[in-house]
């Protein structure tokens, strides 16, 4: 059988190794575009503190890895599909046959559509290129502004911040990770910032930028003020990497929509990662939710369905979300939003920066957030996932949301000694 995976991020690299673990004799190739090793976007923060060298990135570390399992790992970009054929298309004009393929291909950042977006000192923070692009300029005392305080700008602004730059967040959101919060927790979230001396504008656009005196860049902003800025940084979001499957006949809407077996319209195909789109576990519908621990779900997923067919399927993803901001940790989960007709509960501690929030569906915890309490991290997804019927908890937990480990216990146990009735 053999294997063919386009993209060597976490969805990749982890689908490639279990198929080799499920059949051994299975012929697999991982293609990667960047010319380096598979390497985790979630690593460059670290590498751009200097923390871990380069290699630090890379999701395997000894050289022979894959070829020690028997993957072939080539740096090759592919230019298109053909399920019809069962054959990809790369970009040196060859082409290649298929049993299976999976596409892991990721994404790519999205430029807003602003003057000035191109210039020299302006970058996005993406790939370990854009990492050292950044490190050059990115000097303790430099003037950086940072677009976008959404869950990848806030990665990064934790790493600038670590380097002692003098930075600008510039947001659009009245509040930060709008997409994990309401208005009062990103709200504290940026008060936080603020204290640890980042100046961060919400409410507030980019209009421009220029070149200014030397390298120097001038950014102008939508209530008229301008920034002086060594360094710009482009973190206003993501975009799933489709455009090579035009003309493949392969379901595409903001991703490529799989099935609960990660399996796309095309039979043979199969997609994981930030290029999937697949049903979310709260809501029913599809989305693409491009964090690691989905891609990595995703990529386990597929190499079974790919290699045993489709027995195991996914029951939807948990949207989860879990944010380190200069020292603090921000989560949510599910319909952390809440639901209509839905009931909430709330403690809010401004002061000490702590904050929780339930969100109930029925007697069922469909939701939830929290800022500065990491206690309740594993309760809070356990009691979502699990579905569970919280009975007399959910008046508890009204009353008093940081018993949620209780509740979760609680229903845990009930749970065990109805199985064993």
């Amino acid at each position: 059988m053999q294997h063919i995976i386009i993209g060597a991020g976490p969805a990749g690299v982890v689908a490639a190794e279990h198929i080799k673990k499920l059949d051994p004799g299975a012929s697999v190739t991982l293609y990667g575009a960047e010319g380096k090793p598979p390497y985790s976007r979630m690593a460059i923060p670290y590498f751009l503190v200097g923390n871990i060298e380069e290699d630090g990135t890379y999701l395997r570390k000894t050289n022979d890895h894959y070829a020690s399992l028997g993957i072939d790992y080539q740096q090759q970009r592919v230019s298109s599909v053909d399920p019809a054929a069962k054959t990809v298309a790369l970009m040196d004009g060859s082409t290649t046959s298929y049993d299976r393929l999976l596409l892991a291909c990721g994404a790519t950042p999205v430029k807003p559509p602003i003057a000035g977006i191109d210039l020299p000192g302006v970058y996005n923070c993406w790939t370990l290129a854009d990492a050292h692009r950044i490190i050059d300029r990115a000097a303790a005392g430099s003037r950086v502004v940072l677009m976008g305080a959404g869950f990848i700008g806030c990665i990064i602004l934790e790493a600038l911040a670590a380097r002692k730059v003098n930075l600008t967040v510039v947001e659009m959101e009245n509040r930060m990770v709008s997409r994990m919060t309401n208005e009062v927790m990103g709200t504290m979230i940026k008060d936080w910032c603020i204290k640890e001396g980042i100046n961060v504008l919400t409410s507030t656009k980019v209009n421009s930028i220029a070149q200014s005196e030397g390298d120097s860049l001038s950014v102008t902003l939508d209530n008229g003020e301008s920034l002086n800025a060594d360094l710009v940084i482009c973190a206003t979001g993501v975009r799933s990497n489709t455009a090579f499957l035009e003309g493949s006949g392969i379901e595409v809407r903001s991703g490529v929509v799989v099935d609960d077996y990660q399996q796309t319209s095309a039979e043979g195909v199969y997609a994981a990662g930030d290029v999937a789109e697949g049903r979310d576990f709260s809501t029913g519908e599809y989305q693409v939710q491009a964090i690691q621990p989905t891609a990595v779900e995703h990529g386990k997923t597929a190499a079974y369905s790919m290699v045993n067919g489709h027995k195991t399927a996914r029951n939807g993803t948990v949207n989860m979300n879990i944010l380190d901001t200069v020292g603090l940790i921000s989560t949510s989960f599910g319909m952390w939003m809440g639901v209509p007709g839905g009931e909430e509960s709330e403690l809010c501690d401004q002061d000490n920066f702590k904050y929780i929030n339930l969100q109930f569906e029925g007697d069922k915890l469909v939701g939830a957030s929290s800022l500065g309490m990491t206690q309740h991290v594993g309760a809070m997804r356990g009691l979502i996932q699990t579905g569970a019927s919280l009975g007399e908890w959910k008046t508890r937990l009204l009353q008093d949301p940081t018993r949620v480990m209780d509740a979760y216990l609680a229903t845990a146990q009930a749970q065990s000694h109805r199985l064993s009735a």
